[in-house]
C-alpha cells in the first residue's frame, strides 16, 4: 500500500493549482509532495529572479512561470552600506518579497536541494518535484562566516560587525559609535564577493566620523586582493584617498580567526601563508562567499569555481541551452553588483526570449558592464563604472572625471539609485545606463 510519505496529490497537478503555495511539511513524519510542471522557473528571488519574473511573466500564460524563493522579506542590499555608516535605517532597505514578485507568477516559498538539467527538473527542500521548459538561475551568493574561526559567535561581543548580513549590519553602525579610539580594522576575504567595493565604502564613512569626533584611531584595510581596486583609474583615485586620511593599507592578508577573549584578528599573508596577530577596538568582516551547495556541488552545471557556467556575452548556459544565469552566482568574469544584474538583463531579455521563440543564435551580447558607487564619506562619493576586460577598463555614462570624489554622485546613490532598484531593476524595467551613456557621449560610448 502507498504511504501518505510518497503519494502524489493528483489536484496539485492541476493547472489552476499551481497559484496555490505547495503544500509544506505537517509533521517530521507526515510529507505530502508535490510535482509542479512550468514553462519558465527562476530560482532566486533577488534583483536578478525579481527582474526576469517580471520581464517575462506576460510572455507565458497565467501559472506558466514560477519564482523558487524562500524568504519573505528582500532586501536592497546596497544601501547596507548607508546603514551601517548612520545614515539610512535597515527599515528602508527592506520590501515584501510579494510586494515585488509579479501576480501572475507562482511563487514557491522554498529552497531547491537539486538540480537534474538532464531531466528539465529540479527538487525542493520540502521534497518537491519541479519540471521546467526554460530555467533561470539567480541564486546570488551566501555569506561563510563559517569559514572564519570564532564567527558567527564573535557577531555578540562589542566592537564587530559587517554590512553584508542583515543580521549584523546594524552591529557595525554600533561599533562605530562606541569606537572611543584605537585600532580599526576592515577586511576582504580571499574569495570572490559580491559588491567589492563595500569593505572599502564603510571604511571611509567610518574615518569621516571619529575624525568629526576628534577620535584617534589606527584605521587598517586589510585585503586578500593584490591591488585596492581593480581598475587602475580607480585604483589610483583610492591611493589618494586612503593617503590622504592616513589610512594603512595592507594586501594580500586574510582573516582566517577572530579572537573575541583577547580582541585580537588574526590574518594569513597570502603570499608567504605567515600568521600575524592584530589587536582590534573595532572590526568590519567582509565574509568569504561562495554559491549555495545544491548549485556548487552539481558538477554538470558550475565551472571550477562553483559558479553557473554561463558564456560571458549570452548568460546562455554552456551545456544546456534551455538554462540561462544572472547575477552574482554566474561565472561571468565581472565585478557583482547591482549594477551588473541591471546590464545583464537587456541581455536576457533578447537572448531568452530568443531562445524561447526556438532561436538557437543568441542576438545580444553582455560587454561586461559593472558599476561600484565608492561612497568615499558622507557627501562624497567615486563613480566608478568598468567592464570585464582583463585588466578591467573604465565604461562611464558621465563625460566628466567619474574618478573624482563628487557630492553629486553621492546625491545620486543616496536618493536616486534606490527608487531606481525598486521601480526599475526588480520590476524587470531597468536594464542599465547604456543608452544614457550614448546619449551623453554623442553615440560615441559601448
Amino acid at each position: 500500500m502507498m504511504s501518505l510519505s510518497t503519494m502524489r496529490l493528483p489536484s496539485l497537478l492541476s493547472r489552476s493549482s499551481l497559484q496555490l503555495k505547495p503544500i509544506r511539511q505537517f509533521s517530521s513524519t507526515i510529507r505530502l509532495d508535490a510535482e509542479h510542471n512550468y514553462k519558465l522557473v527562476v530560482v532566486g528571488g533577488g534583483a536578478g529572479g525579481c527582474g526576469t519574473a517580471n520581464k517575462f511573466v506576460n510572455k507565458f500564460g497565467p501559472g506558466e512561470v514560477a519564482v523558487i524563493e524562500p524568504n519573505t522579506m528582500h532586501y536592497y542590499q546596497p544601501m547596507w552600506t548607508l546603514v551601517g555608516g548612520g545614515l539610512k535605517t535597515l527599515a528602508q532597505s527592506g520590501r515584501p518579497m510579494d510586494s515585488l514578485l509579479p501576480k501572475a507568477a507562482s511563487w514557491l516559498r522554498d529552497s531547491v536541494t537539486g538540480f537534474e538539467p538532464e531531466n528539465n527538473r529540479l527538487v525542493t527542500e520540502s521534497g518537491d518535484v519541479v519540471n521546467y521548459e526554460f530555467l533561470v538561475v539567480a541564486m546570488g551568493l551566501q555569506l561563510r562566516y563559517d569559514k572564519i574561526k570564532g564567527l558567527p559567535e564573535a557577531f555578540d561581543t562589542p566592537g564587530v560587525g559587517s554590512n553584508y548580513s542583515v543580521k549584523y549590519v546594524e552591529k557595525t553602525q554600533k561599533a562605530i559609535q562606541e569606537f572611543k579610539g584605537g585600532n580599526a580594522l576592515f577586511t576582504y576575504p580571499n574569495s570572490p564577493i559580491k559588491c567589492p567595493g563595500a569593505p572599502q565604502k564603510i571604511m571611509y564613512l567610518a574615518e569621516e566620523t571619529f575624525r568629526s569626533k576628534g577620535i584617534s584611531a589606527n584605521i587598517q584595510y586589510r585585503s586578500s586582493l593584490g591591488v585596492i581596486f581593480a581598475c587602475k583609474k580607480y585604483a589610483d583615485a583610492l591611493w589618494e584617498v586612503v593617503k590622504g586620511r592616513g589610512i594603512n593599507v595592507h594586501l594580500r592578508q586574510h582573516l582566517v580567526e577572530i579572537k573575541t577573549d583577547t580582541k585580537e584578528a588574526v590574518f594569513e599573508n597570502l603570499d608567504t601563508n605567515e600568521l600575524e596577530t592584530v589587536p582590534y577596538d573595532m572590526i568590519h568582516i567582509t565574509p568569504p562567499q561562495s554559491t549555495p551547495p545544491s548549485l556548487h556541488t552539481n558538477k554538470d552545471l558550475v565551472d571550477a569555481g562553483g559558479f553557473l557556467s554561463v558564456d560571458k556575452e549570452t548568460l546562455q548556459h554552456t551545456k544546456y541551452p534551455n538554462i540561462f544565469g544572472i547575477g552574482d552566482c554566474t561565472s561571468i568574469p565581472v565585478a557583482r553588483t547591482a549594477a551588473a544584474v541591471a546590464g545583464q538583463m537587456g541581455i536576457m531579455r533578447k537572448n531568452l526570449g530568443a531562445a524561447i521563440s526556438g532561436s538557437r543564435s543568441m542576438p545580444a551580447i553582455y560587454p561586461g558592464y559593472t558599476s561600484c558607487p565608492l561612497v568615499t564619506g558622507k557627501s562624497s562619493l567615486i563613480l566608478a563604472e568598468f567592464d570585464y576586460q582583463v585588466p578591467p577598463q573604465p565604461l562611464e555614462t558621465f563625460p566628466v572625471n567619474q574618478a573624482k570624489e563628487r557630492w553629486t554622485m553621492f546625491q545620486l546613490k543616496s536618493h536616486l539609485l534606490p527608487p531606481l532598484y525598486w521601480h526599475g531593476l526588480v520590476k524587470g524595467w531597468w536594464e542599465g545606463p547604456g543608452f544614457i551613456r550614448k546619449v551623453l557621449n554623442l553615440g560615441f560610448a559601448k
